[in-house]
């Protein structure tokens, strides 16, 4: 199976930053790397990046790039905004296109609920949008808003690793439980086994030491590596 994630935006896309000029992109790009982590340890994955952690990439540029590589998910991470100055606009919503087909709406659902149980924040449901990425898109595709950066409490979970983990494994759950995905099997690691029996050779027994330690300079003349014991 091959997917596609989306980090919304770009490192220098204008206006898509808090009042405080945390960049959106710096989220996004989080929530997407720590998912790839994620979902590279299920079985018959491969993903691959819509976007570009040094340049701008156009939308045009995502989706022909999923269609090209013929991708059978394509996920949109974003964090939304309300307007440019702080206000309580809050919460979570996940989109699909209007005509796409259910299992786009059941993976939106999915993925939906998964963050909504992870973050604890106001569900504000799934809805439907004319949005290039999941209009052009000719496989399943959704976009999900992960919280508000014009709302200072939000964005303070937003600027947080831990929140970001934790909006990478609800999406990845999500994905997960869609497509019913495997992890992949790992070896196990071999036991150390103890022998039963332990043989020694003695080479000689001195009541001297001085004597002892002459043998043990003509075997270590030879090749050997003798040890002393005393008894």
């Amino acid at each position: 199976m091959k997917l596609m994630i989306d980090a919304g935006h770009g490192p220098n896309t204008p206006g898509k930053r808090s009042p405080d000029n945390y960049k959106e992109f710096t989220f996004t790009s989080s929530v997407a790397d720590h998912a790839k982590a994620l979902l590279e340890a299920y079985e018959n994955i491969t993903v691959y990046f819509a976007h570009s952690k040094k340049v701008d990439v156009p939308l045009k540029e995502r989706t022909d790039k999923a269609n090209r590589l013929k991708v059978d998910c394509y996920v949109a991470i974003h964090a939304n905004a309300y307007g440019t100055t702080w206000n309580d606009a809050k919460g979570i919503e996940t989109y699909v296109y209007p005509t796409k087909p259910k299992e786009a709406v059941e993976l939106a659902n999915r993925v939906q609920r998964d963050l909504i149980i992870a973050t604890g924040l106001e569900d504000r449901g799934v809805k439907t949008a004319d949005f290039h990425v999941l209009r052009e898109t000719n496989m399943t595709a959704i976009l999900s808003e992960c919280g508000f950066y014009t709302n200072k409490a939000e964005l303070k979970l937003i600027k947080s690793e831990s929140y970001q983990k934790t909006c990478a494994e609800a999406i990845v759950k999500g994905i997960v439980d869609q497509y019913k995905l495997k992890k992949k099997k790992t070896a196990s690691p071999k036991k150390e086994t103890k022998p039963k029996s332990l043989y020694k050779v003695q080479l000689g027994a001195f009541s001297e030491k001085s004597n002892a330690e002459k043998f043990v300079k003509e075997l270590k003349a030879k090749g050997y590596n003798p040890i002393i014991v005393k008894s």
